[in-house]
């Protein structure tokens, strides 16, 4: 039977989300690959209860984690939770969202109307044997459906007691603002934005959501914080045949032109000069951000939760490391 570390609590650095009471841990685990359809359940057990004896106490999902087979992610960490990690249910907390394509038909497609995100809410509840979810997520913003509908489908399942907080995922800023304004009105405690935001990706601050966000009291999770792998050190001697880029499993491969891997290279040394390895250095600069509450890291093996976790020894930057990061990354805005 799974008993947690009992120093998990002594090393993991906590952010409170925005203006609300809830604090996440600076590094959080998403499982959005290797937890669903065709995973090893024996490394995906491995790899939560990993996280959690580092104090990560933070569990993302989606209901479309686990393609082909939608919500196979949150099932296993169902099957997860009943073997040793439900005991600490009051310790966690797990986030879901929904907004992407689901099932068949009109009201399981993208979208974002209440019928849809109020059905997927309580097939997420039942697969993962859950009462709430502390953390609701609208996954994509809808052009096709009034955000007020939106808001109030996310403020109902709150009243209802099906979510502690909620957010929204891929929103710019002013679609941040828009709804923000909306469920103040109503009182929602709407507490977050999960925005994809790296070194390789800063289409956040030429938004200006990151400054909107933490002037307004909204937290902001990143995910993809490591460019799918690039920010690791795969590819700093070209590309891997086992890696995501040379198994064709990534939609970025062709961004990975010998001038990016010289840019990989550079930073690199940079990060060794830290004590660091490029991956703990991309966390490190992405928390450096004040607006950032968490990093949701993805992984395949515990290892990689274990290396991640270790950029938290290291988070001050000099002025010189910056202006040489900004130097070699040329201002990537996008």
């Amino acid at each position: 039977m799974y008993m947690a570390d009992e120093k998990r609590y002594e090393k993991m650095n906590y952010r409170r989300c925005g203006n609300s009471g809830l604090r996440l841990p600076a590094i959080s685990l998403g499982l959005w690959q290797n937890f669903g359809y065709g995973s090893v359940f024996a490394n995906a057990e491995e790899m939560c209860r990993t996280a959690f004896d580092l104090g990560i106490t933070h569990f993302d999902l989606a209901n479309n984690y686990g393609h082909p087979y939608n919500g196979s992610a949150e099932e296993n960490f169902g099957r997860i939770l009943d073997r040793g990690l439900r005991a600490y249910r009051d310790e966690l907390c797990i986030s879901t969202k929904a907004g992407y394509e689901m099932w068949d038909g009109p009201y399981g497609d993208r979208n974002g109307c209440r019928k849809y995100l109020v059905a997927s809410l309580d097939q997420s509840l039942k697969r993962m044997g859950l009462e709430y979810v502390d953390i609701y997520y609208h996954h994509v913003f809808d052009p096709n459906t009034p955000l007020e509908e939106t808001a109030l489908a996310l403020d109902q399942v709150v009243r209802q007691g099906k979510a502690l907080y909620v957010g929204v995922s891929n929103y710019n800023r002013e679609q941040t603002k828009e709804i923000e304004s909306i469920f103040k009105e109503l009182k929602t405690p709407f507490i977050v934005n999960q925005p994809s935001y790296s070194m390789l990706n800063r289409w956040i601050e030429e938004d200006g959501l990151d400054v909107w966000a933490k002037e307004n009291g909204v937290g902001i999770s990143v995910f993809s914080p490591l460019y799918q792998g690039f920010l690791t050190d795969r590819y700093l001697k070209g590309v891997p045949a086992d890696s995501r880029v040379g198994k064709g499993n990534t939609w970025i491969g062709r961004e990975l032109t010998d001038e990016m891997v010289t840019r990989l290279n550079a930073l690199n040394e940079i990060a060794a000069s830290r004590g660091q390895k490029l991956s703990q250095m991309a966390i490190a600069w992405i928390l450096h951000n004040p607006a950032i509450t968490t990093v949701l890291v993805g992984a395949s093996r515990t290892e990689q939760i274990k290396d991640n976790v270790k950029a938290l020894e290291n988070l001050t930057f000099s002025e010189e490391e910056i202006q040489r990061i900004e130097e070699i990354l040329g201002n990537v805005r996008k």
